[in-house]
């Protein structure tokens, strides 16, 4: 068993090297070699915030030269832990306030790990100060706060790449290759997503001063302000509408765009949802803890189910896509996939997640990584570099990342209408439904201006 264990290590090894330079061709590694040290910035210094700065740490030379969070504990934490990692050993500059620190710094690249709703702004804004960003997902809160950080990226020419890493996963790449664009499904016209995973933050914790550490005023900011109940960034904050999607925005992001990449779709013809509170009503909660949307193609439906309570359909895949093809089926998630051949006797293929613990040993070290997504992020660090460089669009590029996120808010506006939505890219706008359409952008928190895509 040890020889075996040993023998699959290395071949996993050896499997994520390929897939890295097939997918990123020549020059991908050019940006490993060529010597420019990229001057970094992280807005939102949290567990994902500082997992993707360590992981670009990991895979180019960088300078973090600044970072921003309104939680001076968290901030300061997070600047020696940099000053550990970074190859200087310098203490990068600390800030309470981003534009701040892009007004008294220049930089390559911008990472952000805020919460959803600052994340447009943020984008925006750093842009426009010259800088490359990578921003998590998803991209915004509203629609047309996405169509104005497309417009801000192209406007200023600058590289967006979005935190959506499944592009970048070394499995999830092979089964693009060698099952979906191979042909061993066939004509594919039914697509299954879901996440059955209990991940719903719920309760009724009392409402109490807000701690000296804390600037709960800029934490809000655009956002609705709610009565300071706890450590709001402490995943908290994903169980209210005020600062997010809910799980159809948090979760079905990652499987739908993930789907769109590996069929090559672009916006849905129609969408459609229903959902709610239907079984965890005790807390304050208020994104629904059921959901299912359908978002429709041509001869071609991808349906999402999500439940925050009670078990997965299947055990082995609680957060996944299933492709549905004439000619066979495949279960794909972060962890692992399985092609399933319509014709008896036909070979089955199972690959699961690649880890790269040997080759990234303080990753075992790390609070709260997500092993398996570490080279996923490593690799979608690489391609967003390899963009910048040749000045071309990202594997994630932000139009990409608009059109899945976009989907979602736009199914959450079915939901909360009880109509179908159909979509106008071009004209920006829900087609022959007043209601809906004065949903695509939320009120804003004065001072601050929502983002205006013809005039960013």
């Amino acid at each position: 068993m040890d020889l075996f264990n040993i023998n699959r290590r290395r071949f996993l090894q050896g499997a994520t090297a390929s897939l890295a330079l097939s997918t990123l061709g020549a020059y991908g590694m050019d940006v490993l070699h060529q010597g420019k040290t990229w001057r970094v910035a992280l807005i939102g210094t949290g567990w994902y915030g500082k997992s993707d700065l360590f992981r670009l740490i990991q895979v180019a030379p960088v300078e973090v030269v600044a970072l921003c969070d309104v939680d001076k504990n968290q901030l300061n934490a997070a600047g020696k832990l940099v000053s550990q990692r970074q190859k200087s050993g310098k203490t990068p500059k600390l800030y309470g306030d981003y534009r701040k620190l892009l007004a008294e710094n220049e930089l390559d690249i911008v990472l952000i790990g805020t919460p959803d709703h600052w994340h447009s702004l943020q984008m925006i804004d750093a842009v426009k100060a010259g800088a490359n960003v990578y921003v998590q997902k998803p991209i915004s809160v509203d629609v047309m706060e996405g169509e104005a950080m497309v417009a801000a990226a192209r406007k200023y020419k600058k590289v967006v790449q979005v935190g959506t890493q499944r592009k970048s996963t070394p499995h999830l790449i092979e089964a693009k290759k060698n099952i979906v664009d191979a042909g061993l499904l066939g004509k594919i016209s039914h697509v299954d997503m879901c996440c059955h995973i209990h991940m719903r933050a719920n309760g009724n914790p009392p409402v109490t001063a807000v701690p000296d550490f804390l600037d709960y005023e800029m934490w809000t900011g655009p956002a609705p302000m709610r009565p300071y109940d706890g450590l709001p960034h402490i995943r908290w904050w994903r169980t209210f509408k005020e600062y997010g999607n809910g799980i159809m925005g948090d979760m079905c992001i990652h499987m739908f765009d993930t789907v769109r990449w590996m069929l090559k779709l672009g916006w849905p013809t129609r969408i459609s949802s229903e959902g709610g509170i239907y079984v965890q009503k005790e807390g304050k909660s208020n994104i629904p803890d059921t959901q299912s949307a359908v978002f429709e193609y041509p001869e071609l439906n991808c349906v999402w189910s999500q439940r925050s309570w009670g078990t997965p359909t299947n055990p082995d895949y609680p957060w996944s896509f299933t492709l549905y093809g004439e000619k066979g089926t495949l279960w794909a998630s972060t962890m692992q996939y399985d092609f399933i051949p319509q014709e008896k006797g036909g070979q089955k293929i199972h690959k699961d997640v690649v880890y790269e613990k040997e080759k990234y040993p303080e990753d075992l070290t790390e609070e709260r990584i997500e092993l398996n997504a570490a080279p996923a992020t490593r690799l979608h660090m690489i391609d967003f570099l390899a963009a910048i460089e040749k000045n071309g669009r990202p594997v994630a590029d932000i139009e990409e990342g608009h059109i899945s996120t976009a989907s979602c808010i736009l199914a959450n506006i079915s939901m909360q209408t009880g109509r179908p939505i159909v979509y106008d890219p071009v004209k920006r706008e829900i087609v022959g439904d007043r209601e809906a359409n004065g949903l695509l952008a939320r009120p804003y928190r004065k001072p601050y201006i929502h983002p205006d895509p013809k005039k960013v």
